[in-house]
């Protein structure tokens, strides 16, 4: 018991010993942090009045910074100020005598507009005077002559117009006559009119035709009563009929063959008829025209078929097949363009290359020819546009340009062309120059009587000693077919040059159809 008691106590004065020990601990320990309390507030105190301090100054600092850029900024925008104001005071002095300039200006053309209404009021004065004298002038003038002034102006121009006309057209006639009697007298002096041939059997061959009849009564049919079968088949067609004592033949001449030939075909298929009359050769010329059309389809196509060219435009087929009707200095076209295509395959064959483009450009390369004399241009630059028109190739469009040497010649393929082009020119007999200088010449006089004005169709005849002119009647009247021939005859003179002379005849023709239903 007792020794239960002495722990207890031993264990309460130890209780309450380390409870005062505890508190004296928190004591110490609560002195130490008032200590160092006091010592941080003191410190931060001292850092709050050096802060402090540092601002006023930097703040002392910018005040004086920012009165100094402002007292710069005040004198830079003075002096621009003052810049400003001297540049407005002198554009002031500008505008100032500018406007005094103006101001004498306005002046003086103020002083002219009052001088110039006063004339023009004058002027107007005088013309108002002047036409009240000339509208009582009129008016006596009208009442006297029992006209208006349009109806004697227009009186006047008719009557004078109508007079002149005629007196014109009797001089002329008058004067023609006369120089046609003084031709005639000299006629025998005169060599006769060469023919442009180098041979009378070949140009015969190139330039007629012959129709056998079937007796000679026929040719008084052909011919018909006062001649209008034979007018009207030459009207129509174009083309010469020469009637002569050779027993049961006609002669058709004309220098360009498809016309002769539609001519022959025509009058071949009359005499066969047997009924011959001027509706009866319209029908027959069409017909005969629409014949030659086909034959030059199956002559493209027989061509294309010889050559071995294939994967030509249709068109350009039938411009080949038109090549069998034109010659060049003599020479067929057609034959012509046959043979270069031929020789430009075996020479192109020869040095080893692809003959299949050579023989395509050596056919081609005067297809212009087949349109030069409906269109304006030369065979080259024809041939080239179709060419180009209907996708041919480079190689073949540059042959085409370069045959005559125009341009130079850049492939093989073009040389090629120029080379057999040349061979077949070249071959004896192939061509004659004054044949072809003699077409152009004719087709020169077509062209020259063309250009005027109411002319609807022209051809010339008897290898060029005669041009039959076709008028529009409602455009040209009698008189002025006379002046008209006169005119042609004159343009004839002085654009062309030819042997002998040449006869211009004109027709006018009205006529009226119609048709009973």
């Amino acid at each position: 018991m007792d020794f239960i008691l002495a722990i207890v106590l031993i264990i309460a004065v130890g209780a309450v010993s380390g409870v005062a020990a505890f508190f004296m601990g928190i004591n110490h320990r609560k002195k130490v942090a008032e200590a160092e309390i006091g010592s941080a507030e003191a410190e931060a105190q001292r850092i709050v009045n050096d802060a402090y301090k540092e601002a006023e100054a930097q703040k002392k600092e910018a005040v004086l910074e920012a009165k100094d850029e402002i007292h710069r900024q005040r004198e830079a925008s003075e002096k621009e100020l003052n810049e400003r104001r001297r540049e407005i005071q002198r554009q002031e002095r500008r505008i100032q005598s500018k406007e005094e300039t103006l101001d004498k200006k306005i002046e003086n053309l103020e002083k002219k507009e009052d001088k110039l209404a006063k004339k023009q009021k004058a002027v107007e004065n005088e013309y108002a005077e002047a036409e009240r004298i000339k509208n009582s002038h009129l008016e006596v003038l009208e009442s006297i002559s029992g006209y208006s002034k349009e109806q004697a102006k227009n009186e006047l121009l008719h009557k004078l117009d109508q007079k002149l006309n005629h007196e014109k057209a009797v001089k002329i006639m008058e004067y023609e006559q006369r120089v046609k009697d003084e031709c005639d007298k000299k006629a025998r002096n005169i060599i006769s009119m060469a023919i442009q041939r180098c041979a009378s059997d070949y140009v015969a061959e190139a330039t007629v035709s012959v129709v056998q009849l079937p007796n000679d009564e026929m040719k008084g049919r052909i011919i018909g009563r006062e001649g209008r079968n034979i007018r009207s088949i030459e009207t129509i067609t174009g083309v010469d009929l020469i009637i002569d004592d050779t027993p049961e033949a006609i002669t058709i001449s004309c220098f360009e063959p498809v016309r002769r030939e539609i001519a022959r075909i025509a009058l071949e298929k009359l005499v066969a008829d047997g009924r011959i009359h001027p509706s009866k050769i319209e029908e027959m010329v069409e017909k005969a025209r629409r014949e030659v059309e086909n034959t030059i389809k199956q002559e493209g196509e027989r061509t294309v078929i010889e050559t071995g060219v294939n994967g030509l435009n249709a068109d350009i087929i039938k411009l080949l097949g038109r090549l069998r009707y034109r010659t060049s200095y003599g020479q067929n076209v057609l034959k012509h363009s046959i043979e270069v295509c031929h020789l430009s395959g075996m020479i192109a064959q020869e040095l080893g290359l692809n003959p299949t483009v050579a023989k395509r450009a050596g056919l081609l390369h005067d297809i212009g020819k087949a349109i030069d004399h409906e269109v304006e241009g030369s065979h080259i630059e024809l041939g080239v546009e179709i060419a180009k028109k209907y996708k041919e190739s480079e190689a073949v469009i540059h042959a085409i340009a370069a045959h005559h040497g125009d341009i130079e010649a850049k492939t093989v393929v073009a040389c090629i062309v120029q080379a057999a082009d040349a061979i077949s020119a070249a071959r004896p007999g192939a061509r004659r120059e004054n044949l072809e200088n003699y077409i152009k010449r004719l087709q020169k006089l077509e062209e020259v009587a063309m250009s005027f004005e109411g002319v609807d169709a022209s051809y010339a005849i008897q290898a060029g000693r005669e041009i039959r002119i076709m008028v529009k009647p409602e455009v040209i009247d009698d008189d002025r077919m006379v002046l008209l021939a006169r005119e042609i005859c004159e343009k004839i003179e002085a654009d062309l040059e030819y042997p002998g002379q040449i006869k211009v005849n004109m027709i006018r023709e009205s006529r009226a159809i119609e048709f009973a239903k």
